[in-house]
This record gives C-alpha cells, sequence and structure tokens, in this order.
C-alpha cells in the first residue's frame, strides 16, 4: 500500500505555484479592475491545484505505463517508475482526485456565471471539461498528445489563456480584449518552463519515443526557441503595463 509520502510525491507540490500562476495573475487583475468575488477566486485556486494534481498523477501514470520513466530519465525519481505507488492504486487516486476537480469546477462556474449568463455557465462548463480531460491526455491513454509534440500548445492555453482570461470573466463578468497579453506572457512562460523539463529529458524522450519540440528542432534551436518564450513573455507583459501605466514601481516584476 502506497504510503503518504508517495503520494505527496506523486502530487508534485513544486509544480503548484506554477499552476495558480494563471489563477493569481486573474485574481490580481480582477482586484486592480476593483471587482473581485472572494468565493470565486478561492475556488478557483482549489480547483486549478486539484487538477495540476490530476495531471500530474496521470503524468505519473502514462510515463510510467510507456517506460518513459526509467533509469536514462533525469530528474526526480517518479512512483510508478519507482514501485511506491502501483498503477490500479494510481487509477484510484487519479479517479479521486478528478472527481474533486470536477465538483470544484461546477461550484466556481455556477457562482461566477449563472446568476448573469446561462450561456457563459455552459461555455465555462465546457472549457472545464475539456481542462481535465487535457490533463489525462498529456501522457496517458493511446493518442497522448504530449507525444506528438503538443503539449506546448495545450500548456499555453491551459496554464495562460483559459486561467488569466477566464478567472478575470468569472470576477468581473468582462472580458476585455487586452486581458489577453498579460494571459499570453503567462502562457509563453509556463510554455518556457515545460520546454525546460523537454530539453532536460530530450535524450530519454527521444530513445523512448515521444516527440516533443526539443526532441523535433534539437538541442540547439530548442534554446532558441526558449529564448522566444521567455522574451516574448516579457514583450507581452510590458505591453500591458504600458497600456496601463500608473507608476514605475509596476514594473519591478523587470528586475
Amino acid at each position: 500500500m502506497a504510503t503518504l509520502q508517495s503520494w505527496i510525491d506523486a502530487a508534485r507540490p513544486r509544480t503548484l505555484p506554477l499552476a495558480l500562476s494563471g489563477i493569481f495573475m486573474g485574481c490580481g487583475l480582477s482586484w486592480f479592475s476593483g471587482r473581485i468575488e472572494v468565493a470565486v477566486s478561492a475556488l478557483a485556486v482549489v480547483t486549478a491545484t486539484f487538477i495540476q494534481i490530476f495531471s500530474n498523477f496521470a503524468n505519473d501514470y502514462g510515463d510510467g505505463h510507456r517506460g518513459t520513466d526509467n533509469r536514462n530519465r533525469l530528474g526526480p525519481v517518479r512512483t510508478i517508475q519507482s514501485g511506491k505507488i502501483s498503477k490500479k492504486e494510481m487509477e484510484k487516486g487519479m479517479l479521486i482526485i478528478g472527481g474533486l476537480s470536477l465538483l470544484t469546477g461546477i461550484a466556481l462556474v455556477y457562482l461566477g456565471t449563472w446568476h448573469s449568463s446561462k450561456t457563459a455557465f455552459f461555455l465555462f462548463l465546457t472549457l472545464g471539461a475539456l481542462s481535465i480531460v487535457a490533463a489525462y491526455f498529456y501522457t496517458a491513454g493511446k493518442k497522448s498528445y504530449g507525444y506528438i509534440g503538443l503539449g506546448d500548445l495545450f500548456v499555453f492555453l491551459f496554464f495562460g489563456l483559459l486561467p488569466v482570461a477566464g478567472v478575470y470573466y468569472l470576477n468581473t463578468k468582462m472580458l476585455p480584449a487586452d486581458i489577453f497579453l498579460p494571459a499570453t506572457a503567462i502562457g509563453l512562460f509556463s510554455t518556457g518552463v515545460l520546454n525546460l523539463n523537454n530539453m532536460r529529458d530530450i535524450i530519454n524522450d527521444k530513445n523512448s519515443g515521444k516527440i516533443t519540440i526539443p526532441v523535433q528542432i534539437g538541442a540547439r534551436k530548442s534554446r532558441i526557441y526558449h529564448s522566444a518564450l521567455i522574451f516574448g513573455g516579457w514583450i507581452f507583459a510590458t505591453a500591458y503595463s504600458l497600456k496601463h501605466f500608473h507608476s514605475p514601481f509596476q514594473f519591478f516584476y523587470l528586475i
């Protein structure tokens, strides 16, 4: 039977700040606009946390099942790989965390949209369901998109555009076009984190048949791609700050 520490390791707590960065950005921008709902923001944090843990469980399960997590892999040893958690136990863990993600997600969408727009309610329900499905099929399932070079795109969407713009709308019931500037910035930075991991694992991924961007374009071009992601993120973040300029203190994040 898996120990509590094994489940904590599988949840990968160090990934949570990245998963919550888009949520915090959306909440911060909502607060700046003067229209923030505490219950909505809190549920957004809880739901994003559950979805990230579910994604980490599914990633451990998928890579362990395919053999991508092996002794040649760099980085932390995974729980399926090491035998600390069995596949059956992980399946149960995914079911529980996935169910919690669904329940808190429905509550979040209900609070944020039901009394203002039924159309928005069903739209956000669909997006929430897609988030859970995307979290699973990153490396798990027969057609996992993380193995065909689409991981970067999905990270950009589900770690950047959706959490920032989505949480902003759920709080304010507005969706100005310029909100996609910081949303794009967070998406690019998040994709950069994924690219770093993929550059680290380029040799093992190639040998395991996991076709990431670095595997496709090579180590040197991957570094150029990484620089473009980070530089692009700064450009979009700075553009939003300039558009809403009030004080030089707004640019502290550039230091």
